[in-house]
């Protein structure tokens, strides 16, 4: 896989203590690969709590780290809502939808 590749990942469900892991695995993953473009589709999550958020929050850091970007997209109002109760939501790029989500990240990436 190309380093300039978007890595897409579509967690399932709650994103809590338990079901946090595995996504936190699968990003560290990406991450030591080298791929830092990543755009995390929440349409098929329900719930983030703040393990969940947490593990968000690292991956972004990291990946800002190597030049790259984690961008959510397809989030639910809920979401939406729980992301700015916490102030993630100014730290996040947020997307309606996942093509929009993967044009910013091409028009990033072609900026350098």
């Amino acid at each position: 896989m190309n380093p300039q590749d978007i890595v897409i990942l579509t967690p399932r469900g709650r994103l809590d203590a338990a079901s946090a892991r595995p996504l936190e695995a699968e990003l560290k993953q990406h991450l030591a690969d080298g791929r830092v473009r990543v755009i995390v589709d929440l349409k098929d999550t329900r719930y983030i709590g703040s393990n969940g958020l947490r593990v968000l929050l690292a991956a972004l850091k990291q990946a800002k780290a190597r030049g790259g970007a984690v961008k959510l997209c397809c989030l639910s109002p809920r979401l939406i809502e729980i992301l700015e109760m916490v102030g993630l939501d100014c730290v996040f790029e947020i997307f309606a939808t996942r093509a929009e989500a993967e044009a910013s990240m091409r028009r990033q990436s072609e900026r350098g």
